[in-house]
């Protein structure tokens, strides 16, 4: 039964809080597009995304007029492109992303990711042709997202596949230099990814998932922490079950979207990843949710145990509300699409080191980090294995999205505009990583791994 007060108070998340449905993104398997033939292959990758994503932006725009929801992204996944290229061995893999962003745009969606390799064990056919391709296909498209999974906890961290991601994450940002470098903001390198994540850049469709699926993805930083300022005097336990309660009625609210859009466009609705997704809008920040629960400023002592309290909260709620919950769900750190990120890492209070720290308790990882334009490749790897170590020992997923901020020195800030943001070019450790990079090989999986 409809409660009145729940009614007005989901109005008022929407109107005041930021709450919205952050994106609904179709999964779509491009496994039987193969072909030997790479013009015929990208012609059935278009037919087929146009005829399962053609009316996704439609669907998406009649449920926010029927639910008064905002939806902000309508997005697509596909299958890992280094899948199908490797069908097309001595072409240029580059054809495929052209053939995503002619669908995108045909179909209206705000991005489309897969452009992807999954590299953790080592390289495969068609693996390396793609990464080497991600620089120049990021610098060409507007709408494609490119990501690879470099380690897991199953297989350990393939370093050989750092040191080139390092190289690759550089060159993104050099070929799009006069574009604010946003090639390396489009481009996440993972360890231990989802294949049902509907965020962006790291969304692609996995092998294990169906034909074709609904995945929605939620966000309410604002919620949440306006529902904490209600409760100034609350000691830590209640605070982390005003955060379960507000978590589970966001969540119902993903998982109505969900299953509507999946109805409506007659494919199966996957999961709702319930993360805490900020946007540099004012009142629409996670380091604030921090803030209000008692920090002077997010990156002080304290934060890293504030927002393992946060994650575990949030996922709490969410797995209540609703039975389909995957993806990464949690709590985002992107530094230059939070506010409070920005302001704590201008003010000095967050450091690349203390993200790193907090990256082990939240949803993903580095994520969105401006790093000096004259930082070398094998730092950028060295970062990304330093990373992977953390999701391959814990069992969870994390990510690295630096941004080489070519041309650019620590203390100056770089501009994307609108959801990516803005933010500072942080401090990097001035130390060479280059001889541990270079001894390439694969970093053993943990005793984690050994689980049957």
């Amino acid at each position: 039964m409809l409660n009145t007060n729940d009614i007005l108070e989901t109005i008022q998340m929407i109107q005041e809080e930021n709450l919205d449905i952050r994106t609904i993104t179709m999964g779509i398997s491009l496994l039987d597009c193969i072909d030997s033939n790479i013009d015929r292959a990208c012609e059935k990758i278009y037919q087929k995304i146009m005829k399962k994503a053609g009316n996704l932006v439609k669907t998406g725009e009649e449920i926010e007029k029927k639910y008064g929801i905002p939806i902000i992204n309508k997005r697509i996944s596909v299958t890992p492109i280094a899948i199908v290229a490797a069908a097309c061995p001595g072409e240029d893999p580059v054809k495929f992303a052209l053939t995503l962003e002619r669908a995108a745009n045909d179909c209206g969606v705000n991005f489309i990711g897969g452009y992807s390799a999954l590299v953790q064990k080592g390289f495969s056919a068609g693996d390396k042709e793609l990464i080497e391709s991600i620089p120049r296909a990021l610098s060409v498209t507007d709408h494609v997202c490119s990501s690879v999974n470099i380690g897991s906890t199953k297989t350990g961290i393939n370093l050989d596949a750092c040191k080139l991601m390092g190289q690759i994450v550089k060159q993104a940002s050099e070929l799009t230099a006069d574009r604010n470098c946003i090639g390396s903001a489009k481009l996440v390198v993972f360890c231990n990814a989802p294949e049902d994540n509907p965020f962006m850049a790291g969304a692609f469709h996995g092998v294990g998932e169906p034909d074709c699926i609904i995945n929605v993805g939620v966000s309410g930083p604002g919620v949440v922490r306006a529902a904490l300022a209600k409760a100034p005097e609350a000691n830590i336990t209640e605070i982390a079950d005003i955060i379960k309660k507000t978590a589970f009625k966001i969540t119902r609210m993903g998982q109505l979207v969900g299953t509507e859009a999946g109805t409506m466009l007659g494919v199966p609705f996957g999961i709702v990843d319930l993360s805490l997704a900020p946007t540099p809008a004012v009142g629409d920040s996670v380091a604030h949710i921090l803030e209000e629960i008692g920090l002077e400023k997010c990156g002080t002592h304290g934060t890293t145990a504030t927002l393992a309290m946060l994650n575990d909260a949030v996922k709490k709620g969410g797995v209540m509300a609703s039975s389909k919950v995957g993806g990464l769900s949690g709590a985002f750190i992107p530094v230059t699409e939070d506010a409070g990120m920005i302001d704590a890492a201008r003010c000095g209070s967050l450091s690349l080191e203390k993200l790193e720290a907090m990256t082990a308790v939240c949803s993903v990882g580095l994520d969105m980090i401006v790093v000096p334009g004259d930082t070398p490749s094998d730092t950028i790897a060295a970062i990304i294995a330093d990373e992977a170590a953390i999701g391959m020992v814990n069992s969870k997923t994390t990510a690295v999205r630096l941004i080489p901020a070519i041309g650019k020195k620590m203390g100056e800030e770089l501009d994307f505009g609108g959801l990516l943001g803005y933010g500072p070019i942080m401090k990097i450790n001035p130390n060479s990583s280059s001889k541990f990079i270079s001894r390439g090989g694969q970093i053993p999986a943990p005793m984690q791994s050994l689980k049957n």
